[in-house]
């Protein structure tokens, strides 16, 4: 994978050099360009090595200690600017009994929560896109996580319901046609969640 995102990242840094240096527009909008180009490439091959990894059975979960805050902060922090670029009003409720300190692999649930996040702003063109956390206490020392998204976008038909843990599957193609994506974001959350022993 190092092989792979090391060029990419040097594409990306020299970029930056040349957006921060540029004193020519015209220069500097081919760079925005790059920029963007460079952005959606590192996150298709980000995309294929975990769902690489995950089918070799080589994604490992590390658990640890965490501090939920923390992980909804970062959460908040990322979503936040794609909602208001698109114009969208964008909240987050979490239910005040649950414990801040918890224990799991906190980087596969930001990634988790923070892909399906991106799926809701991308599909909704106007309203909103509402994040609500909650906790089902199963023993006195463990509580089930739940993560409910709730947006205005266009949704999906019924029938296609059944395609969207279909990798590199996208639904409603005419309609979607314009909206960037691989089609592997949910197929990549479903089976982190399955190494987690979560559902989704």
């Amino acid at each position: 994978s190092h092989e792979i995102r090391t060029p990419i990242n040097a594409i990306m840094g020299m970029n930056e050099m040349i957006l921060r240096e540029s004193k020519d527009e015209s220069m500097k909008e081919y760079a925005v360009s790059i920029r963007n180009a460079s952005r959606t490439l590192l996150s298709l091959i980000n995309d294929i090595l975990d769902l690489s990894k995950i089918e070799a059975g080589k994604m490992e979960i590390v658990e640890d200690y965490y501090k939920l805050s923390a992980v909804l902060n970062d959460v908040v922090n990322m979503v936040h600017v794609k909602t208001e670029q698109s114009h969208l009003e964008f909240s987050v409720e979490v239910e005040q009994s649950l414990p801040d300190s918890l224990f799991g692999d906190e980087v596969r649930i930001r990634q988790v929560v923070v892909n399906i996040l991106d799926n809701a702003v991308k599909y909704t063109k106007t309203g909103s896109v509402k994040l609500f956390v909650q906790g089902e206490r199963i023993r006195e020392d463990a509580v089930i996580l739940k993560f409910i998204i709730r947006d205005t976008g266009i949704g999906i038909r019924k029938e296609e319901v059944k395609e969207l843990f279909h990798a590199f599957r996208r639904v409603d193609k005419e309609k979607n046609r314009v909206i960037e994506g691989t089609g592997l974001g949910l197929k990549i959350a479903q089976q982190l969640l399955e190494l987690m022993d979560g559902t989704i």
